[in-house]
């Protein structure tokens, strides 16, 4: 009798332990998203261009990885990722973050470096780990032309290939100072021109059929691309 009341005690006792550390582990995850909607508000205050494109950049991989049938932790880590992957222009100087005209040379060399300055932000938050790449790499290029590590085809992360993606769609579609925003269909065009060269091919395809599912466009456009 004693032996099962010590072993009933014991199970008992190993639940509760599962279930506090279950407890701790949503409490992180709730943190981790707290702490993340701070510094995309952070952003946002800085330049209201960024901050509303990090969150259109967010929904677009959402929809990538959604495609790609990546699964809900890894979904979730680059849409994470993708939330912040401008988060170091805050280092970026006003005068070259704020230009109303095409930055120079020299000034650009300044917007270069805001991948890795990202990276240093947010690398050593437990748990960030991971995203932290994906913000260091999201501006390489498949020819190895990209920055900051020259990184080649496979060698650049996945989620880092469909942030990639969608910073550059939004980029294109979205009106600038010194440049009128382009159309869906003539964004994308640039993009899958620049495919294999700049952009993973299956990661065009897989935002191209998001688009069409989630904002119906025509299916004949998306097998265009095929």
């Amino acid at each position: 009798m004693e032996d099962f009341m010590n072993t009933s005690f014991a199970i008992e006792t190993s639940h509760e332990t599962h279930y506090r550390i279950v407890e701790l582990e949503e409490r992180f995850q709730q943190q981790s998203l707290a702490m993340a909607t701070s510094l995309v508000s952070l952003i946002d205050l800085r330049d209201r261009y960024t901050g509303g494109h990090s969150q259109r950049v967010a929904k677009y991989v959402r929809g990538i990885a959604m495609q790609m049938c990546l699964s809900d932790e890894e979904a979730e880590m680059i849409v994470f990722a993708a939330s912040l992957h401008d988060i170091g222009k805050i280092g970026v100087p006003d005068h070259i973050l704020l230009k109303q005209s095409r930055l120079d040379d020299l000034e650009f060399e300044w917007i270069r470096k805001h991948p890795e300055w990202g990276w240093m932000a947010v690398r050593n938050v437990d748990g960030f780990q991971e995203a932290a790449l994906l913000i260091l790499h999201h501006h390489e290029r498949l020819d190895g032309q990209g920055y900051p590590s020259r990184l080649q085809g496979s060698e650049i992360p996945l989620g880092a290939r469909i942030i990639a993606v969608a910073d550059s769609y939004d980029a294109l579609t979205t009106n600038r100072p010194y440049r009128t925003a382009r159309t869906r269909a003539e964004a994308l065009d640039e993009l899958f021109r620049c495919r294999d060269v700049q952009f993973d091919y299956d990661v065009l395809k897989a935002f191209s059929a998001s688009l069409e599912r989630v904002s119906g466009l025509p299916k004949r456009f998306v097998a265009g691309h095929a």
